[in-house]
């Protein structure tokens, strides 16, 4: 099966870990990260932290990772439609039916691990 998920994954957490851990667990998997310039218009001036080269030579680095491709876009819905995924998978804090590309593939939603996001460890870490 060939599995997608995409995201920023600017500060990698144990969230992310276990969602791409969900995902290998389903197939081969492909991960979808924003350009710089596309972070930077989802997230504000002050992001990425990492740059595109740093995260997916991250991302790139764990096991539960077949390939990373890097899209400019604001959603991954072209990068979808090129590789063609069996399987969608996206972090609880969406709807399926909300998902980028739900009417192109099975869209599985992979339960938010609770206390673990990048705005929560950057609040954590700004805190201190």
């Amino acid at each position: 099966m060939k599995v997608f998920t995409n995201g920023c994954f600017d500060v990698l957490h144990r969230g992310h870990l276990e969602l791409l851990k969900y995902c290998k667990a389903l197939g081969h998997v492909t991960v979808g990260i924003n350009s710089d310039a596309s972070v930077r218009k989802l997230k504000g001036s002050a992001r990425p932290i990492n740059l595109v080269d740093d995260r997916k030579y991250l991302l790139e680095s764990l096991i539960f990772v077949d390939e990373v491709i890097i899209f400019e876009e604001e959603t991954p819905l072209n990068l979808i439609k090129e590789i063609n995924p069996d399987i969608i998978v996206k972090g609880g804090d969406y709807n399926s039916e909300d998902v980028v590309g739900a009417e192109l593939a099975e869209v599985r939603i992979f339960e938010t691990v609770e206390g673990y996001s990048t705005t929560s460890t950057l609040q954590n870490f700004s805190d201190r």
